[in-house]
């Protein structure tokens, strides 16, 4: 069993309090809660029952604050999981909120990574997936949406050119071009083939 040590106000929610389990925050409940089910500090209790109480008594206001938090951009599931625990939910009603969402295809990592990955300019497909994957987007949707995408080779092409601007076109330069490409992301037969682009396009001229 562990010990309620203390059950706190919120500072910006006067409706609401934190509770402390064994001297650490455990989760966020409404004080009329609190009071119902006579939650006090030195209580006994199994923290299995504060997750039940939470998601009894919680789980809709949770899912409305999801939904609100959806209203501005797409997220990832992790993303909506971290505004959830940060919110003060605990992972019943975590699990709850991110099974309706993605019940309803409010919530699909798939589709994210896929409007992410044409959205974005300038980067290849290796600086995609690291974007992709600092925003907690799920591994395989990654890989799926990354197999479907092609490399824009003439974007590839305009970064080069736009680095090339003002520098020597020698073997050294077009060299640490091609490094500065791959550092962008892209894989090597796209840098190649900008590189190749690039010296028909500077013969022409």
């Amino acid at each position: 069993m562990s010990e309620i040590t203390s059950i706190e106000p919120q500072i910006k929610d006067k409706t609401r309090c934190s509770v402390y389990v064994d001297g650490r925050f455990y989760c966020g409940i409404k004080l009329e809660v609190a009071v119902k089910y006579r939650l006090k500090a030195g209580m006994h209790i199994d923290k299995s029952q504060l997750d039940e109480i939470q998601l009894e008594t919680e789980k809709s206001q949770a899912l409305d604050k999801a939904m609100t938090h959806l209203s501005s951009t797409m997220k990832t599931a992790k993303q909506m999981r971290d505004f959830l625990s940060k919110k003060g939910y605990v992972q019943a009603v975590q699990d709850y909120v991110l099974e309706r969402l993605e019940y309803y295809k409010f919530i699909d990592d798939y589709a994210y990574c896929r409007a992410y990955a044409e959205s974005v300019h300038g980067k290849g497909k290796r600086a995609i997936e690291i974007d992709l994957i600092k925003r907690g987007a799920d591994r395989n949707a990654i890989e799926q949406v990354l197999s479907e995408t092609e490399e824009d080779g003439a974007e590839a092409l305009a970064l080069l050119q736009k680095y090339m601007r003002g520098k020597e076109v020698d073997r050294q330069t077009l060299g640490k071009a091609f490094k500065y490409l791959i550092s962008k992301g892209y894989e090597a037969d796209t840098a190649r083939s900008a590189l190749v682009h690039f010296g028909e396009v500077d013969e022409d001229n």
